[in-house]
């Protein structure tokens, strides 16, 4: 029985190709997107961690309520006493982020993100090494061999993934260490880190204050979450007990790891693209329930003479629905097809840097199986309505209507017109999402940094080792570096500093005013940036009052500072600050520092960091040398043509430094705000997506409705009706529906975007503009949606439709 409705079926779809090819396409495309939109959120919600037995490993913090500070870094003093006195874990384990510098012979010198590690932390994460072995509890203890684990990424890139390079003496940092393991393909912890060292080494001598650890601990079997809590604060307690300068007031807080990798902010994107998404599958739904509902009114005599011929009520709803689920399924290959482009969209459009290597996406079996069952699950839901109408079949009345042509029930009409009303009502919410995300971008496209960006190129130096370890070394290395670029043709100016402008850095502390005592404790945080001279010539940005310091000034700790205009407002209000003096406390009383200058505010962050300006204070770049150094650059013409020769020059300073980070200042502008790129293609993809179908479900639901009046009209034009009334009436229903769609939608719009408020860039969730916009924009489709068959209804010739009649 069941075969021979599968036969019919096939026979019934391929008849009426028309039909068919336009529901697959409306299918197809909302699976489509579906599939690639479960495929991200599977990658990064639902598939566990890469871990053994995640869900026992947590994250412990450093917490300071009364400063705001909830998910702190922990010292290496602290985490050897949490080490010590914990009983809640099995493995307590550190890390942090550090810059390698790679320099063996044969290969061009090569920083790469690492990490410090405690000796048992991949063990606590139940990672280990696929060659070669972990580190032991002898290799992280002050003194011990350098030693080395490389990740796979980096093993075969630099190595060729040679074997032997186990016991291969690498120079990192200028310090030979001996390779011992390489870690499994994709690891990267704790995000995209290429190498690891021991921790102790060199975090011995660090005071307790310097809190920049992240510290993942495993309960033990049969622990609770609380109890660990409960444990970790009393032993922060003691620790403020016993260590008041440095732990007084400090707790800990715990918090699952998998926070760690995917914040709250992550989760509520992707749940709002999976809503969005979802509705895009319910408008292609309801179109293809109104196609379906309409070709299941012009089968009518047929189910009519089947029903006459003995066929159940139940059989002809068992075929529609056999007819709907082979619909669907049909439309899962080209789903999945629109589902693989789509993850290749992405995937291309994440700079893979921004993703922790945790979190990886594709269409792998679990998601090709969920496409197929909402394929199947979605023949269900659009072939309930045509299958219902089927069961209420009235052979009497279906058997007159069939022989006139002229109308349909009221019933049936008024189904097909709300699932109409539906597609609009959900189209416009899409609209409305995808407007005020690309209003963010066009907002964050048009954002002013304070300077010119375009002539501007960026890069990074790596000054490692025993050769850089005093402050003068790394400042005559830089002021050759900067005197060198300085000269090559094509190059207006350069600075070098501890920060590079778009791409965050610098130092910082807290300010003591001269002549304003302050209690301890109390003083104004201000950023703290050194920099080489020539700072706002190569920004192109003229200072507001006062100068800036000279060569000579520039070449030692002269006591000169250039401060920003926030920071004149905080410490000066009302007063001119130039001849000013403050200094950062914890320095000796008497290093006064004199504000010589007062520059306009520029951003230090991303674009989108749209905060107030932060007080930042600008000195000689002797106040702050830093191994890890950024390079700016202005160029006459094309930035991007300086790199070989800015390189070359860098390299005739010191060969061994490592070069890394080479952008344009453009480049660091708009990888600020890619994220709102993505999101405005995406809602604009499900916007145009939706804005067709619902086109589609308009211009379905009139040209059905005018097939049916076909006598109607003709009666009308015979009786004197005018083209242009004919014309106006049928868009007058067209319009009607969609008006009462975007009514609907307005509504349905006005509840969903506060949800993303928090993801846009200087527009309101409830933006006037956005949703008056898109509500004329969708009347405007919806009205030439009308008008096409409105115009087929002029060419009704009532002779013919009276014959008909």
């Amino acid at each position: 029985m069941l075969s021979q409705d599968i036969r019919y079926a096939f026979r019934s779809l391929v008849k009426d190709r028309g039909v068919t090819a336009v529901v697959l396409v409306c299918l197809a495309l909302g699976i489509g997107i579906n599939a690639t939109l479960f495929a991200v959120v599977d990658g990064v919600l639902i598939q566990p961690l890469p871990f053994d037995d995640p869900d026992r490993l947590i994250i412990i913090n450093e917490t300071l309520e009364s400063a705001g500070i909830r998910e702190g870094g922990v010292s290496y003093l602290n985490l050897r006493d949490w080490q010590a006195q914990a009983t809640s874990f099995s493995g307590l384990s550190g890390t942090a982020r550090r810059s390698l510098a790679l320099s063996d012979g044969g290969s061009e010198p090569e920083r790469i993100a690492g990490a410090l590690v405690s000796w048992d932390l991949f063990h606590t994460l139940g990672v280990q090494p696929v060659l070669g072995r972990s580190f032991t509890a002898d290799d992280d203890k002050p003194g011990a061999p350098p030693v080395l684990i490389l990740s796979d990424v980096l093993w075969r890139r630099r190595y060729n993934g040679d074997p032997a390079v186990i016991g291969r003496v690498v120079p990192v940092n200028t310090q030979p260490h001996i390779v011992i393991g390489v870690m499994p393909p994709q690891f990267g912890f704790p995000n995209i880190e290429k190498a690891w060292v021991p921790l102790a080494p060199l975090l011995e001598r660090a005071p307790r204050d310097a809190r920049g650890l992240l510290v993942v601990g495993r309960l033990k079997p049969g622990v609770d979450v609380s109890v660990a809590r409960s444990e970790m604060t009393a032993i922060a307690t003691r620790l403020a007990t016993a260590y008041p300068a440095t732990n007084e007031r400090w707790s800990a807080g715990i918090q699952p790891l998998s926070a760690e990798f995917i914040p709250e902010e992550v989760r509520l994107i992707l749940l709002t693209m999976m809503g969005a998404v979802t509705l895009v599958l319910l408008i292609a739904c309801a179109n293809v329930a109104n196609l379906l509902l309409a070709r299941a009114s012009a089968r009518q005599r047929e189910f009519s003479l089947r029903a006459a011929l003995g066929a159940g009520r139940a059989r002809i709803v068992r075929q529609l629905m056999t007819e709907s689920v082979i619909l669907g399924l049909s439309a899962a290959p080209i789903g999945i097809a629109v589902a693989y482009v789509g993850v290749w969209l992405l995937n291309n459009a994440v700079p893979v840097d921004m993703v922790p290597y945790t979190v990886h996406w594709e269409l792998n079996t679990r998601a090709i199986a969920y496409t197929a069952a909402i394929s199947a699950l979605t023949g269900i839901v659009f072939g309930l309505a045509p299958a219902v109408q089927a069961g209420r079949l009235n052979m009497v009345e279906s058997l007159r209507d069939g022989s006139r042509g002229s109308g349909t029930s009221g019933r049936k009409a008024r189904l097909r017109n709300s699932l109409v009303i539906a597609e609009v009502a959900v189209a416009l919410v899409l609209l409305v999402g995808a407007s005020l995300f690309v209003r963010s971008f066009v907002n964050l496209q048009g954002a002013d940094p304070g300077f010119n960006t375009a002539p501007l190129l960026t890069m990074r130096f790596y000054m490692a080792g025993e050769t850089y370890a005093g402050e003068p070394a790394k400042t005559q290395r830089v002021e050759d570096i900067v005197r060198r670029i300085e000269g090559l043709p094509g190059v207006e100016a350069a600075f070098a500093s501890n920060f590079i402008p778009l791409d965050a850095g610098g130092g910082g502390g807290n300010a003591i005013v001269e002549g304003k005592p302050i209690p301890a404790g109390q003083e104004t945080p201000i950023g703290f940036h050194a920099v080489t001279p020539h700072l706002y010539r190569t920004l192109g940005v003229g200072l507001l009052k006062g100068r800036t310091f000279t060569d000579a000034e520039g070449a030692t700790r002269s006591g000169m500072a250039v401060i920003n205009n926030a920071m004149a407002d905080k410490l000066w209000p009302s007063e001119d600050p130039i001849g000013k003096r403050f200094r950062l406390a914890g320095t000796p009383v008497d290093e006064w520092i004199t504000v010589i200058g007062v520059a306009p505010d520029l951003r230090e962050g991303t674009v989108g960091d749209d905060g107030p300006p932060f007080p930042i204070a600008f000195v000689p770049y002797h106040y702050g040398p830093t191994p890890n150094t950024g390079l700016t650059v202005r160029a006459a013409s094309n930035p991007s043509s300086l790199t070989a020769a800015i390189r070359n020059e860098i390299r005739g300073s010191d060969p061994n430094l490592a070069i890394f980070n080479v952008r344009t200042m453009e480049d660091l502008r708009t990888r600020g705000f890619w994220q709102f790129r993505l999101f405005g293609v995406m809602f604009g993809i499900f916007g145009a997506v939706a804005l067709f179908l619902a086109a589609i479900g308009v211009y379905g639901v009139l040209s059905f409705s005018v097939s049916q009046r076909t006598q109607e009209i003709g009666v009308r034009v015979a009786l004197g009706a005018q083209r242009r009334d004919v014309v106006r009436m049928v868009v007058r229903q067209g319009l009607m529906l969609a008006g009462i769609g975007v009514g609907l939608g307005m509504l349905g719009a006005l509840g969903v975007t506060p949800v993303v408020g928090s993801l846009l860039y200087k527009v309101a969730p409830t933006d006037p503009a956005s949703f008056i916009g898109v509500a004329l924009f969708l009347g405007a489709v919806a009205a030439v949606a009308s008008y096409i068959p409105a115009r087929r209804a002029t060419t009704v010739d009532p002779i013919v439709a009276l014959r008909s009649e």
